[in-house]
């Protein structure tokens, strides 16, 4: 599983010229499903993005927790993060999971966001969306659950 974070002031998904989420300071996270991940998965990504110290401090330093600043996530599925582009000029998708399966766990880490007490709020799995926000920093930074595991 991989997770684009972008530590944002103000983000937003638009579906057909209607704003469904937004969110004001913390990340958008960009979630792609590998076939393959599960549960676990999710959960490895959702303890270290819930901790991950990335927010200013009173000293400027990265040294806060979006809990830390009582920021918000807004998490928006992404199975392009796992495009294949090494051969030709268009990208398959092939390691990208099924979408039954991607939406599944696409939901659950989103609830495991949740629990941990932090605002989530979510794109439409699968739907053409309008994403918009404003890169603070810029921080950016992709994390796979993968890393994780070892």
């Amino acid at each position: 599983m991989r997770a684009l974070l972008q530590r944002v002031t103000e983000a937003s998904v638009t579906i057909d010229g209607v704003k469904i989420a937004e969110i004001g300071k913390g990340f958008l996270i960009l979630l792609g499903v590998k076939r393959g991940d599960d549960e676990e998965d999710a959960r490895l990504l959702a303890d270290k993005i819930a901790k991950f110290r990335v927010f200013s401090d009173e000293n400027g330093k990265m040294n806060k927790s979006i809990a830390d600043i009582g920021g918000e996530f807004l998490v928006v599925s992404q199975f392009t993060l796992y495009a294949n582009y090494a051969h030709g000029n268009r990208p398959d998708f092939l390691t990208s999971e099924e979408p039954v399966r991607a939406n599944a766990l696409y939901e659950h880490f989103s609830a495991l966001l949740r629990e941990r007490g932090i605002p989530v709020k979510n794109g439409v799995f699968g739907a053409d969306m309008k994403v918009a926000l404003i890169n603070d920093g810029p921080v950016t930074v992709m994390m796979e659950s993968e890393t994780l595991r070892k």
